[in-house]
Formats: structure tokens, sequence, C-alpha cells
């Protein structure tokens, strides 16, 4: 389907259109041929969205992902709740197939009550276990995408979600640019900040996994802790800037599915990327 960008949600804007019968012509004012679903706090979907969501999305190319619960935990030292998170990740996968989309979002969880290296070997057991309950329930074109994460204490460096992707050759990485920036306390200023995410990606799963990976963006507040606050690109404190990644994606021929978490502004804000991608585009012919 080539690159795409799109809200993670509905901005404050969406107001009181009708979800999912004005999805594509609201995405269409922005430019925008993506959008993630956001059961952060459960699958909850109705059947009517069910029932329409995929041919809107056919009709209209727009590429559908969708973000797993919160609280998936797959590091819990807790059985239990890996078991759980099993669960939930078969749910949404089900979830995702009835819509159309290919790709699900999950976060890894903590590692603040145990080593962040017996962590990151629970979150790949408990991927290894999903992976074959979607491949028992013929999920298995269902994309598990770990993300990483914005506070130090959670599992999902960069590095460590490059681990967890090596569980499966299905698994494609979800790259939260906003998130990597406020784990480290503003590491993401250059080009050469974001050079560095994709060699390290590419040395390690290879182009093609580079090329079709996921990306949340946003700016973010944060504290020494990391993450504390999505913000909107109006922010001029805090950052990322997208248009060094932008232009990178352009120069490398990548066509990753972009999700923007701004706060109450996505579409807006994806719209802006996806408008600046265009132009580099252009500029580059």
């Amino acid at each position: 389907m080539g690159i795409s960008f799109g809200p993670g949600g509905n901005s404050i804007s969406f107001g009181n259109k009708k979800f999912p019968e004005d999805l594509p012509e609201y995405l269409e004012c922005f430019g925008l041929n993506g959008y993630e679903f956001e059961c952060g706090r459960g699958v909850r979907i109705s059947e009517k969205t069910y029932n329409l969501v995929p041919d809107l999305a056919k009709k209209h190319n727009i590429c559908l992902s969708l973000h797993a619960p919160y609280y998936i935990s797959l590091s819990s030292d807790n059985e239990e709740t890996r078991l759980k998170s099993v669960n939930y990740i078969i749910e949404s996968a089900k979830a995702a197939k009835r819509l159309g989309a290919k790709k699900i979002v999950v976060h890894s969880g903590s590692c603040s009550k145990t080593t962040r290296e017996r962590a990151l070997g629970l979150a790949k057991d408990t991927l290894k276990a999903s992976v074959a309950a979607l491949r028992e329930r013929e999920l298995k074109d269902i994309v598990i995408c770990p993300e990483t994460m914005g506070k130090i204490n959670q599992l999902g460096t960069l590095e460590e979600v490059i681990e967890l992707c090596l569980v499966d050759a299905s698994f494609l990485p979800c790259v939260d640019f906003g998130h990597l920036n406020a784990r480290s306390g503003g590491g993401i200023r250059s080009d050469s900040d974001y050079e560095s995410v994709f060699d390290k990606i590419e040395n390690a799963l290879g182009f093609e996994r580079l090329k079709n990976m996921h990306i949340h963006f946003s700016k973010i507040m944060y504290t020494v802790g990391g993450e504390k606050m999505h913000l909107t690109f109006e922010d001029t404190v805090y950052g990322p800037e997208f248009e060094p990644l932008i232009e990178l994606i352009a120069k490398r021929g990548l066509t990753p599915s972009i999700v923007c978490e701004s706060q109450g502004t996505q579409a807006e804000d994806a719209g802006v990327m996806k408008k600046y991608y265009e132009r580099t585009l252009r500029l580059g012919e």
C-alpha cells in the first residue's frame, strides 16, 4: 500500500461527526490515508464499526492499525498476568482482522520489579506464546508491532524492541520517536539521531522490516523519569522535530505507516507531516 499518514484516534475537531461513516471524508480533508484504532483501555468496538469499516477503508485506500490495551504486560513477574496478556493480544488481533487492519501495536510492560534482562526474557516468552496462539486461530496475518516506550522504568528502549522483534520474522518495530526522545531527556535533536535509529533497525532486522516499520510521532513533555504528557506541534520546548525524520524517510525510500498521537490535534498534525513529505519528494525530483 505504500507510506501512510494518519491519526491515532479522533482529533477534537472530529466533533459530532458520525463514526465511522464520516471518517474517510474527514481524513481526506487533511490528505490522510491512515488511521489507528485506539484500544488502550480495552477492545470496545461497536458492531456497526466492524460492519462498516472494512468496506470504507478499502474504498478509500485507508491503511488501518490497532493499538492493543495499555495494560498488556509481556514482562510481568506474575504468570497469570502474562497469560492474560496473551489473551488480550488474541482479542486485539481478532478485532484487527474484523476491521481489515494488519498491524497491532503492543506495549511490553514494566521492568521496575526485576532486572531489565529478566524482563526482556519474560517478554520474549510471552510473545512466543502469543505468536503460537495467533497461528492456532488463523490470525497469523496480523503483525505484532512491539513499541518503544517513554518512561525509563518501562521495558522498551530501541534495543529492547529490536530484541523483541527477533522473536518472530513477522514482527515489525513500532518506533515512537516522542517516547525515545522523552526517555533520553531530549536525545533526538539532529538528523544523525534519526539516522542512528534507522541504522540500528536495518542492521538487526534488515531493510524490508525497516522499510515497512510502524511509526508513532508526537511531541511529548518529559521529566527525569521520562514521558509525562503528549503535546501538539504548537509546542516549541520539548520536541522532537518531525522534519528530519520525514526527510530521512523520503531519502531512504521507506514506506512506513506513520501515526500521529498529538494531544487533540492528531489529524491536523498528521496532515502537516504528510504535506511536508510530499514537498520533500517534489524538491528531490
